[in-house]
């Protein structure tokens, strides 16, 4: 009898999880590059648990440089991107229509990382001189503070010669260019640990310049926010993805190791992501995932300002983003 009674009880405690699981709601989350720190906070969320807990089951699926973001989501393959709002417009004006539920990353890493031997000491050095600057809609807060500058992108005399950078440093390396695009929480340290002394480096944040554009926010489809359902599932999601921020805040080396652990390309160092994570951090510090509309605009502005043959977007977007989820998250 009590042996029965037992497994009665084992039976209904194993009901009881399987429905549990069952009742979990799955998430696919599509990073914008590879695992790295850049990404700690969703790492952390998943690892300690804080999805679970919040009774869903994440997937963080891994980007790279074969990977659009914007196409994965179009493609239903994902539930939810980490993409920069330069990007995101860009595909909203094509036809994706991307909208900005929740915007854990409060300040830009973009910045332009120069060799203090070629003389550039402020932005009224840069005239004639070769600039490594990033492509496939990365160069536009470039091409609107070349604009803020008055400075032509065409080579020519009374303006910059402009390089088609990988992501890489090599060209401040071998001395191809005078200055290369730097993220503060990767490239440049990529500089730093090829041997280059900070002093012998200026750093021009974009921050600073007054051309910052939003970076690494959280975008889904725009029809799928017509969902109560799918919008109480993202408020839970950017919840406890912040909860892995700040969890990466308070446990840096944990986070760290964490990174480590998922990364299944092997490629990372722990170096290298410890001084990622600790950049990376400063960034989202402050932030509780909630979209400060006058940014948004900021970066629409800088945007339109920009000019080149093919300009990232024509207009100002209409439904670009939503508090929707935030403020759904923040009554949890």
């Amino acid at each position: 009898m009590k042996k029965a009674l037992l497994a009665g009880v084992a039976f209904a405690v194993g009901l009881g999880a399987m429905t549990a699981a069952q009742a979990a709601d799955k998430v696919t989350l599509q990073l914008k590059w590879v695992v790295q720190g850049q990404f700690a906070g969703y790492l952390v969320a998943k690892d300690k648990g804080f999805y679970k807990d919040a009774g869903l089951d994440v997937t963080v699926a891994p980007g790279g440089p074969d990977i659009a973001p914007e196409t994965v989501i179009a493609n239903k393959q994902a539930d939810v991107i980490v993409d920069w709002m330069p990007a995101a417009l860009a595909a909203r004006e094509k036809g994706v229509p991307l909208v900005n539920v929740a915007q854990p990353f409060k300040r830009s890493g973009l910045e332009l990382t120069c060799r203090n031997e070629t003389g550039i000491k402020s932005p009224a050095d840069f005239k004639g001189k070769t600039l490594g600057v990033w492509f496939y809609g990365n160069e536009y807060p470039f091409l609107a503070w070349m604009a803020k500058l008055g400075l032509k992108t065409d080579g020519s005399a009374e303006g910059v010669k402009v390089i088609k950078q990988g992501f890489n440093v090599d060209p401040l390396l071998q001395k191809q260019a005078d200055c290369i695009s730097t993220m503060t929480y990767n490239e440049y340290w990529q500089v730093i640990e090829a041997g280059v002394k900070p002093e012998d480096l200026t750093v021009f944040k974009y921050e600073d310049q007054g051309v910052a554009t939003l970076e690494d926010g959280l975008y889904v489809l725009e029809d799928r926010l017509k969902d109560p359902k799918f919008v109480e599932t993202m408020a839970k999601f950017v919840k406890a993805s912040m909860k892995g921020w700040d969890y990466a805040r308070e446990h840096p080396d944990e986070a760290v190791k964490i990174v480590l652990d998922n990364d299944a390309s092997g490629a990372q160092t722990e170096v290298h992501q410890t001084h990622m994570i600790g950049e990376v951090n400063k960034l989202t510090e402050g932030s509780d995932g909630t979209l400060d509309p006058a940014a948004a605009e900021t970066t629409v502005k800088t945007l339109l300002s920009g000019g080149g043959d093919a300009p990232v977007i024509t207009k100002p977007p209409v439904g670009a983003w939503t508090s929707v989820v935030t403020d759904a998250a923040k009554k949890l």
